[in-house]
């Protein structure tokens, strides 16, 4: 057994066994999707090496080109920005910039764009992050203020409409709607287990001040969706509304773990009560608005978070890198304004750095954007050769 295969099993151990097989088969699916998959592997690598010195931030701590999507917050209005947060914690700030890095090396490789276009949007990215930095206000990406493809995932989630998800979701019949099974991404769940589930997402709608008004839980499938992620425990529930005819919720209650980042930050964290709790904390103070529903609930032993699904939830797929590179940039400076702004609008929180820290290390780029980018690509070589030893696993 190679040395990369048994990490992984040591890792995804607890996990549910079957997903854990889905999640193997998406990871050699290219380099790219490995590297969304192994972000305990990432973090490994990094604590061997020495890094500039830099702020401790919050940060989401699996910051990759497709980690940043539009959504409906929850006063109904449409955003771009960070959307996983399920390894967030305190950490220095470089981590992040150098996990962002890494992914734009490896996607680039992946769909073999030269090297110097890479370095372009890698340069890009330091440049638009610090000066956000040094300018030390938080800025957001809405429909008013975007551009270019990040413009059109706006729009699409301005427009999207319940009808249109549960159109691709449910079935109809006889007047009922439920789930549908013939949806890629929806398993059927235990007898047993759909009842206890559906009895406790009622009682959660009933006590919970974060719960829709008035709505009664129709069915329930599990969920697959991501990469990292894949294993966990993940179920989609259908809500109707008791009020209004023909009004319908999809709602998401999803396991938290410890974040893989644990073993590697020697940084203090708070005492959090649970998993769940950190990671809608972190993505609170993070993210300029929360997406709607978000809560937390604990089932079965386990912790979850709760949001409701949105109707469109657009991100930067990796083909998409080829397909639209001229309209690239603008996707990368967005991010690059975003993830500074996530800090900004964090910093002095918890033992994180404060605004005028942040300024004054935005100022000093030139000491450390070289030796970042060297150890970016570093580390980018490093997931794609861990790749290749994989596959000959397989």
């Amino acid at each position: 057994m190679s040395k990369i295969k048994a990490q992984l099993q040591v890792f995804n151990a607890g996990r549910l066994p079957e997903m854990v097989k889905l999640k193997y088969e998406a990871m050699a699916e290219n380099a790219f999707r490995f590297f969304r998959g192994t972000c305990h592997l990432f973090y490994a690598q990094l604590s061997k090496l020495k890094i500039p010195k830099s702020p401790v931030v919050w940060i989401c701590g699996d910051l990759h080109l497709e980690n940043f999507g539009s959504y409906k917050a929850d006063n109904k209005l449409v955003y771009f920005d960070l959307n996983d947060f399920d390894e967030a914690m305190l950490a220095p700030a470089l981590w992040e910039v150098l996990r962002l890095l890494a992914s734009v090396f490896i996607a680039f490789d992946s769909l073999s764009i030269g090297d110097d276009q890479a370095m372009n949007m890698v340069l890009l990215f330091v440049k638009s992050y610090s000066g956000t930095l040094k300018s030390g206000k938080a800025l957001d990406v809405d429909p008013r203020t975007a551009k270019g493809i990040v413009r059109n995932f706006l729009t699409n989630a301005e427009e999207g409409s319940y009808s249109e998800i549960l159109e691709k979701r449910t079935d109809l019949s006889r007047d009922r709607m439920t789930l549908s099974l013939e949806h890629e991404k929806h398993f059927k769940i235990d007898k047993n287990l759909k009842k206890e589930l559906k009895t406790h997402m009622e009682a959660w709608i009933s006590t919970s001040s974060d719960g829709p008004y008035n709505y009664k839980v129709k069915d329930v499938v599990f969920r697959l969706a991501g990469t990292g992620s894949l294993g966990v425990k993940r179920y989609l529930f259908l809500l109707k509304s008791r009020n209004t005819k023909g009004r319908f919720l999809l709602v998401e209650m999803k396991q938290c773990l410890a974040s893989s980042l644990l073993p590697f930050n020697k940084i203090k964290q708070p005492a959090w009560e649970n998993d769940a709790e950190r990671v809608i904390a972190i993505q609170k103070r993070m993210q300029h608005k929360s997406a709607s529903l978000l809560s937390t609930t604990s089932f079965g032993g386990d912790h979850y978070l709760i949001q409701e699904l949105q109707p469109v939830k657009d991100t930067l797929a990796f083909k998409m890198i080829r397909d639209n590179y001229r309209d690239i940039y603008q996707v990368i400076d967005d991010m690059a304004v975003l993830t500074a702004s996530s800090q900004l609008r964090s910093g002095g929180m918890g033992g994180s750095a404060t605004i005028d820290e942040l300024m004054a290390f935005g100022c000093s780029q030139d000491e450390w954007q070289q030796e970042v980018i060297k150890t970016a690509r570093l580390l980018a070589s490093e997931s794609m050769e861990d790749y290749q030893e994989f596959l000959k696993d397989k």
